[in-house]
């Protein structure tokens, strides 16, 4: 596929400048929104112009809005009544907490407009989700697990989808969704447009948009994998045994605000919730085995004043927008360096800045190497490194200038992680949904790291 790239263009002051109708201006007018981000700027004229896209961007940049606007701004120039069972715009997405989210935004986009719309995704009673697609949807946004399900009893009908989106398609892939997506692709009319989002481009995201676009456009607003320039990182180098009493330490001393601690496994979670419980610090943590109620009554105590503190597996990695999160703390690094990029991406949104800390024990420097290859650069230190076992140190040689050196000392440089800040709110029409989930539940099954375990995950969603 040959794709012509939009470059960067000047953005317009307003939304209006892009063409947006009435009923869509008012909406964002009533979200406090007033300048388009860089990927509306790029996105919106040309799907409004009904191209197929394919974008590159990370979360945080209003890739929602970029979507949602110009598809229902399409929805009113050709207005009509969809069939029982049936929908013009079908969503696609990972996981049930950004199904929800994306679902928010319509509806919060489409208020003015009277778009109807659906948001299906397993986890919990399929009555509700069945019922709301019985006289039919402008929008339905789901997951690719409780969808077939829904299609194979002939309760939801995909002959009719005019407009088709993948969100965060490289996810997909990664949690086993590959043949469910082909399967649902499969159902669709041939005649529509189809708009591919991922945050990065390995091949095999890049094979599956070019077997699904017809002439795109692409769009990248940020480099591959690169974390947004508002967020300061650094890296403590901690025994395993040490990082509770640090962590401690950080929160009483340095992360002012909401903070997201990362944890690798789901017993990691609940224990490390345990252990802060017992040192005074309230928290709430969210993760797989935890019910739909659970994350949501998680999620909303984050959204609220208490407790500043929510401790995650990487089903939180993307999806979750909440506003003003100052530290990311990775408690545990994470197995693939794409993963570490989601994970502060969660920090420093819509030109906020943010802090992302890590803590580096010694069995995880070989993934600390690994996220500063894929970044390109080193991490600032916080403190010196203990020397690199034998045959570790070769390892390193291939950073680049600025990297450690062979014997895997490095020095502390830049911000120290703990820069104190506070923005003021955004205007732009990024991800910051509203703070309550749509009645359901929004909670998600932890993405596996490893292939072989994609399967039995894939079905809790």
């Amino acid at each position: 596929m040959t794709t012509p790239i939009i470059g960067d263009a000047p953005s317009p002051r307003t939304f209006a400048d892009l063409g947006l109708s009435a009923p869509l201006l008012q909406a964002l007018a009533d979200e406090g929104y007033t300048t388009p981000t860089p990927i509306q700027t790029k996105a919106i004229p040309h799907i409004l112009a009904g191209r197929d896209l394919f974008g590159c961007a990370q979360t945080g940049t209003g890739k929602t809005a970029a979507f949602a606007l110009p598809l229902i701004d399409r929805m009113l120039a050709d207005s009509r009544k969809p069939a029982p069972r049936r929908c013009r715009v079908l969503v696609l997405a990972p996981t049930r907490e950004l199904a929800a989210q994306i679902f928010e935004s319509f509806k919060a986009y489409g208020r003015h407009a009277g778009t109807r719309a659906a948001v299906i995704y397993g986890g919990v009673g399929q009555h509700p989700q069945s019922r709301a697609m019985m006289n039919g949807v402008d929008v339905l946004v789901a997951t690719p697990g409780r969808l077939l399900d829904l299609v194979g009893q002939r309760l939801v009908d995909l002959r009719a989808v005019e407009y088709l989106v993948l969100d965060e398609a490289d996810r997909m892939l990664d949690m086993g969704f590959i043949h469910d997506m082909r399967k649902i692709i499969a159902m669709l009319p041939t005649d529509r447009q189809t708009l591919f989002f991922s945050a990065t481009l390995p091949a095999e995201v890049r094979s599956l948009a070019d077997s699904m676009l017809r002439d795109p456009l692409e769009i990248k607003t940020t480099p591959q994998a690169t974390p947004a320039e508002t967020v300061s990182q650094s890296v403590f180098f901690v025994a395993k045994k040490e990082k509770k009493a640090l962590l401690v330490k950080l929160l009483a001393e340095e992360a002012t605000g909401r903070v997201i601690v990362f944890a690798r496994t789901k017993h990691g979670a609940d224990k490390l919730h345990r252990d802060l419980d017992k040192v005074g610090i309230r928290a709430a943590a969210i993760h797989g085995n935890k019910s739909q109620a659970q994350r949501e009554r998680a999620l909303a105590a984050f959204k609220g004043p208490r407790p500043p503190v929510l401790i995650a597996t990487d089903i939180a990695a993307r999806g979750i927008d909440v506003d003003d999160v100052a530290h990311v703390v990775n408690y545990e690094l994470p197995h693939e360096p794409e993963t570490y990029v989601h994970r502060i991406g969660r920090t420093g949104r819509a030109g906020q800045t943010g802090a992302a800390v890590s803590f580096c024990d010694a069995e995880e420097r070989s993934r600390l190497v690994a996220i500063e290859r894929l970044l390109r650069r080193a991490i600032p230190a916080r403190n010196e490194p203990p020397a690199m076992p034998a045959g570790e140190a070769g390892r390193e040689a291939g950073l680049p200038a600025g990297g450690r050196s062979g014997r895997g000392q490095r020095r502390g440089g830049g911000r120290d992680g703990g820069g104190r800040r506070q923005t003021p709110k955004p205007t732009q029409a990024t991800e910051q949904r509203p703070a309550a989930p749509p009645a359901g539940g929004t909670a998600v099954a932890a993405a596996p790291a490893a292939k072989s375990g994609r399967r039995k995950h894939r079905r809790a969603l």
